[in-house]
């Protein structure tokens, strides 16, 4: 008997012994966030914590790196790649963020990036050679484990290149795929600047295609570009992983493989806020990081009676009190029925009291102008059909809007300008930011670019004025 147990004991033992496990750390949409916010997040505390890690790993990043404070503003995204090669990243894709600067802004990104740049979708465009500096994949040595990171791009640029074009995602994940190298990798991980919240039954995204279409060929998924957080969410077997934003959060990716056969066992990822009272900092990349910090944007602006929230206000709201507020400036200096603006343009709320240009940059980085046009009502009934499910990806000023989510699809839509029901057949005056004025309504003929002010001046402008008040929500209502 005391031998058949010892036998037992000692199958046991040799199975924990032949399971190797290999770690990944994953972050996604920083957008130049490289210090704490009160007392959570930055580079100095994620370095840290990898310095606390006991096994060798890979720090992979999903992209929107390069946009989104005054530092990457004013270094064209160049101070960003500094901190991440300091802190060690071995490999990060390209968002739509990384465009924001023009081509040549990010042809220099590239050259300086010390960690690889994985896009298997992203090419020139006369000669449709991938990059200098860029490629489709890596094969990682993790200790004798080998991890293929294959990289997709998010394929719609904050502003359109003139240089490069994209591929379908699905076809070079493939393509890549068919490598005999990747074929004979341990585990293999996508690293995309997309998000499986964008999947959905009646509308398949290609993030959740990959886990329908490449189960068994694909294992882990490393997405962003929504600002959610994934963990150990599975489509099929395929483990998929998105670390929220700013550079707030990390996730901790263990990849199990049989150390007898190298072949994948499973993998699951843990969520790990980066405070800086449990983790501390890094001293020498907190020192690089206030070297790079822009010191001429902390002149007070003006005051908040309230915090300007991105959050909804109830469960069946689905606006919130910045975007509004942002809405409404716009259609008050533009003088319209309607103001249409795109949520996530507002990158973070604005704290009651005292507020900086900084806060304001952090709130909206971007120099976008105001654009007045003309849309009728049927234009409008598709605008907002289409902006609702399965997230909502509009904020408006002017216009409300009631419907039913039913098994996903938009039902029962009710839809108002100014209080009245919109009419198909009726002229509204509408205005909207470049950016959508270039994404959304690049159809619409006839649209007036508002060059005297960008919107981040109107926000300023409303500070100086006196106390805000935020405006409530209520403006989009999932009955």
């Amino acid at each position: 008997m005391k031998k058949i147990i010892f036998l037992l004991c000692l199958c046991l033992f040799s199975s924990v012994v032949m399971a190797k496990t290999t770690v990944i750390y994953h972050t996604s949409d920083t957008h130049g966030f490289f210090y704490p916010k009160n007392g959570q997040g930055g580079f100095a505390v994620l370095s840290a914590l990898l310095k606390q890690e006991k096994v060798p790993y890979l720090l992979l990043d999903s992209g929107d790196f390069a946009e989104g404070t005054i530092e990457t503003k004013n270094s064209k995204g160049l101070k960003a790649v500094e901190l991440m090669n300091a802190v060690g990243y071995q490999a990060a894709t390209l968002g739509n963020h990384e465009f924001a600067y023009g081509d040549e802004a990010l042809k220099k990104m590239l050259s300086q990036a010390k960690f690889s740049i994985l896009a298997a979708n992203f090419f020139e465009k006369n000669s449709f050679l991938y990059p200098k500096n860029v490629r489709p994949y890596q094969i990682f040595d993790v200790e004798g484990v080998k991890i293929a990171v294959i990289g997709l791009a998010n394929r719609n640029p904050t502003k359109p290149s003139q240089h490069f074009v994209f591929a379908k995602p699905l076809d070079s994940l493939k393509k890549a795929l068919d490598q005999k190298e990747v074929q004979e990798a341990h585990a293999v991980v996508v690293l995309a600047h997309d998000s499986l919240a964008d999947d959905r039954p009646e509308k398949p995204f290609y993030m959740g295609e990959i886990g329908r279409k490449f189960d068994g060929q694909v294992h882990v998924v490393l997405g962003g570009h929504a600002h959610k957080v994934f963990q150990n969410e599975y489509v099929g077997k395929v483990l998929f992983v998105e670390s929220g934003y700013h550079l707030k959060y990390v996730s901790k990716i263990e990849i199990e493989t049989d150390d007898k056969t190298g072949r994948f066992v499973k993998a699951v990822s843990k969520f790990i806020p980066l405070y800086q009272n449990k983790l501390g900092k890094d001293p020498t990349i907190e020192k690089m990081a206030e070297e790079l910090r822009e010191t001429e944007v902390d002149e007070v602006l003006g005051f908040l009676q309230t915090t300007l929230s991105l959050k909804t206000q109830t469960k069946k709201h689905k606006d919130t009190p910045a975007d509004n507020w942002v809405a409404d400036l716009g259609r008050e200096y533009a003088q319209t029925d309607i103001f249409v603006g795109n949520v996530g343009g507002v990158r973070v709320p604005l704290e009651a009291g005292a507020v900086t240009r900084r806060h304001v940059m952090d709130m909206f980085p971007f120099d976008d102008q105001v654009v007045r046009l003309q849309v009728d009502g049927r234009f409008l009934k598709s605008l907002v059909k289409n902006s609702l499910l399965p997230r909502n990806l509009l904020s408006f000023s002017g216009l409300t809007v009631e419907y039913k989510n039913k098994n996903g699809k938009v039902k029962n839509l009710k839809i108002y300008v100014n209080g009245k029901p919109v009419q198909n057949h009726k002229k509204y005056s509408l205005a909207t930011n470049s950016y959508l004025a270039r994404k959304r309504f690049d159809r619409v003929p006839e649209k007036q670019t508002l060059k005297e002010k960008t919107i981040r001046i109107l926000i300023e402008e409303a500070l100086r004025k006196g106390m805000v008040s935020a405006p409530s929500s209520g403006r989009i209502i999932e009955k």
